[in-house]
């Protein structure tokens, strides 16, 4: 578990949860490594994590990867970090998730934007700022009707990843429940969504880890023009 992981499912937990009202959290991928979410859940939380081995932070082992052993509208958040880009079809499992939500419930992912190849054991895709709409879009032509109520790219802490997070209603008509925004509290981060807007806030084509690499191309691109219009000066 990376640091920005923690630290952007910490700032799910404080905006999106309140200790005058318990709920049932699930964690799917939650064995772990160098620290877990469950490091920065409230007390408060009856949490639960799954995975698909036996290990510490693990309560349930799935058998399947697209099935949750949970019966419909029987949790009121589930969580995921450093999981989708491990998952064939996320899609497939984003569906499921929806089914165990209440009507009421959250869905938190952190997955993603950059970074190296690691397989666990495959690794498949990278998220980036539309992908959250994406799946509500997909979830849609299912017969739901979900919503993201935010979500942005992390700055990277210490280390090499931007963190795409998203935050989910299960029911559009219910997003008016959750007033807070991770958002509009935090200044780390590019490529912002909130619902109701519809332009990205602070938007960024270049992610981090290729900015220097597009700065230097830049200055070799400008050196390399100014000696064509001093040949081109020289030829007349």
């Amino acid at each position: 578990m990376h640091p920005s992981a923690l630290q952007n499912a910490k700032y799910f937990f404080e905006y999106y949860t309140d200790a005058s009202h318990p709920a049932t959290v699930v964690d799917i991928g939650a064995q772990d490594v160098n620290g877990s979410l469950r490091d920065v859940a409230p007390s408060h939380l009856n949490y639960i994590g799954v995975d698909f081995v036996r290990a510490k932070g693990v309560d349930i082992v799935l058998t399947d990867p697209y099935t949750l052993p949970f019966e419909s509208e029987s949790v009121d958040i589930i969580v995921s970090s450093s999981c989708f880009e491990h998952s064939e079809m996320f899609w497939v499992l984003f569906l499921e998730i929806l089914r165990v939500l209440r009507p009421s419930g959250l869905f938190y992912m952190n997955a993603p934007s950059n970074g190296l190849f690691h397989r666990y054991p495959v690794d498949c895709w990278r998220f980036y700022p539309d992908s959250g709409q994406a799946l509500v879009n997909w979830a849609k032509r299912n017969g739901l009707k979900p919503v993201c109520l935010e979500s942005y790219v992390s700055d990277k802490m210490e280390d090499v990843w931007n963190d795409y997070v998203a935050v989910f209603a299960k029911d559009e008509s219910l997003a008016g429940v959750h007033k807070n925004r991770i958002i509009n509290n935090i200044d780390s981060y590019t490529n912002g969504s909130i619902l109701g807007r519809d332009k990205l806030l602070r938007e960024r084509a270049v992610p981090q880890d290729q900015s220097g690499l597009m700065n230097a191309i830049k200055r070799r691109y400008w050196f390399w023009k100014q000696r064509k219009l001093a040949r081109l000066r020289k030829a007349k």
